[in-house]
Formats: structure tokens, sequence, C-alpha cells
């Protein structure tokens, strides 16, 4: 016996229209929080031969260079990454010896990137996102040209954008509340976990979606929300298990990966539970609900 998916879209629509209003609220109220990569600035990471000082003792021993902000990231068990505003070769070599005043510590590695350059990176970002979804967009468009009915093949395209900004700015809110709270920052291996999460959202919609172009080939055009009920029952146990796979593997990296993959895995955490969860609950359930708005218009 199938499932009827979109008999509840209404409350999926419910769910997912809280998550994304609390996303968006958070984007809104805290910004995100960007790393140097986009900002410019310099990062510095020691690993303390000792005890580890406090963020507030590192903090003191610094005040003297007029860093501006410092962020401080305590990494495994006596480690630290420091981020603070751009600074010259003899203002380093200042700063490594009031920390070793503070405490004995080992430099693991010394970055600093100009403003300038990471405007570009943002802007080239920013570039690389609207070219891909608008690629994504054109594909699915033209893959399903040849079931233009009962829902016009643009409208695949569509949901599947739709779909993606679903699964897209929830994790950037939970990433703008951690920014706030935590101090955690956007870096590259977060954009490439949001471009990831990209992929792997469309790949499971257009599965479903495909499905669908099957079924409604095989079996006509028929009740088109049945024909999505059917579709569904058919990928829904693929796409779960895919998930899980991902996310088993995820969850160990965020455990035991260290800092540098943590946050980068919590992203694709989130955004993968949210991909799977809009590529069944939403985008399928959209089509049928946009199809039957379509058809009350032309029949009023």
């Amino acid at each position: 016996m199938n499932f009827p998916f979109t008999k509840y879209s209404k409350f999926y629509y419910i769910f997912s229209g809280i998550l994304i209003t609390a996303s968006v609220a958070s984007l809104v109220v805290f910004g995100l929080k960007f790393g140097i990569e986009f900002t410019g600035g310099s990062n510095l990471e020691l690993t303390f031969t000792q005890t580890r000082p406090s963020n507030e003792e590192i903090s003191k021993a610094l005040e003297q260079f007029n860093l501006g902000e410092i962020v401080i990231q305590p990494t495994g068990s006596n480690g630290a990454v420091l981020k603070f505003k751009g600074v010259d070769e003899t203002t380093h070599q200042g700063i490594l010896a009031s920390i070793n005043a503070l405490a004995p510590a080992e430099e693991k590695g010394f970055q600093y990137i100009g403003p300038s350059v990471g405007q570009e990176l943002k802007n080239k970002t920013i570039i690389a996102v609207v070219l891909a979804l608008l690629a994504i967009t054109i594909y699915i468009a033209f893959a399903f040209r040849k079931v233009s009915r009962p829902v016009a093949s643009w409208k695949y395209g569509i949901t599947s954008l739709i779909a993606l900004f679903h699964d897209i700015i929830i994790p950037l809110g939970v990433f703008s509340a951690l920014g706030y709270f935590y101090n955690v920052e956007i870096t590259i291996p977060i954009i490439a976990a949001l471009l990831t999460i990209i992929g792997f959202s469309v790949h499971d919609t257009i599965v479903i979606f495909d499905r669908i172009r099957e079924n409604i080939l095989r079996r006509g055009m028929g009740d088109f929300s049945e024909t999505v009920d059917l579709s569904l029952n058919q990928t829904a146990g693929r796409s779960v298990s895919t998930v899980a796979t991902v996310l088993i593997v995820m969850f160990a990296l965020f455990f035991f990966g260290g800092q540098t993959l943590k946050w980068f895995s919590l992203a694709l955490i989130v955004g993968v539970s949210a991909g799977a969860y809009s590529s069944i609950f939403i985008a399928g359930p959209l089509l049928v609900s946009w199809q039957k708005w379509s058809q009350k218009r032309q029949n009023t």
C-alpha cells in the first residue's frame, strides 16, 4: 500500500515555513560572520607546549598591538587559532614574542589575506553559486521537456530551485546563529559544503522527478497526485538509505575529524538532511499543489 505523501502537503509546507522563517530571521538579526578569506586579516595557528592560557589571558597579552577584535578558537587540548586584522612581519614577530612570554608556544601556521583579495573571492563565490543555480534550472527544464503535461517542464526547474533555497537557507541560518554565539565563521570549506549540498539536493530531486516522468510516460496522464505518490513511494527508500550513509560519515568527521573539518561536516549534516526532506516532502508535493492551483484557475 502506497503512502499518500501529497495528502499531507500542508503540514510539510508549515514545517518548512517555520524553519525558513527562523533561518531568515537569524540572518537578518545576526548576519553571517565571514572568515579572513573573505574579509581580509591574519590567521595565526599555535600549539602550546604546556598548559594553554585562557582566551582572556591571550587577549590581554596582545592588547599593545591594537589588533582590533581578536577571535580565539581553541583547538585540541593545547592548540589555538587566533584571527585578527592584517599585520606586517614585525608585528607578527612581536605577537609571537608576547605569546611565548605568556606561555611557551610553537607556531604551526600564519596566513595574511588582504581585504581586496577577500572581497574579490566573495564576489567570485556569489557568481559561482548564481551560475550553478541557473545551469541547474536550464538543465532540468530541458531534461523534462517531453513531459510538459500536466505540469510544464519549466515548472520542474522552478520547483527544484525552491527546494534548493530551502536546503541552503537553513544551513546559513544555523551558521548565522553559530557565528553570533560561538564566533563560527563562513570559510572556504563551508562554501564548498554549501555547493556540495546544492549538487546532492538536486541529484536527489532529479531522481524523484525522473521517476515521475517515467510513470507519466508509462501510465499516461491519469491523476497527477497519484502518479507523484507512486513515484515517491518507489524512490523514498533509496533517498533515505543514501542520506543515512552520508550522515554516518559526516557525524564521524564532526566528532573525530578535528577542528578543521568540524564545521564543514556540520554544514553537510544540516544541508543534506534538509535536502533529503525537501526532495521527498517539498519538491513532489509542490508540483501537485502547483498543478491543482493552475487547474483551478483554468476552471474559474
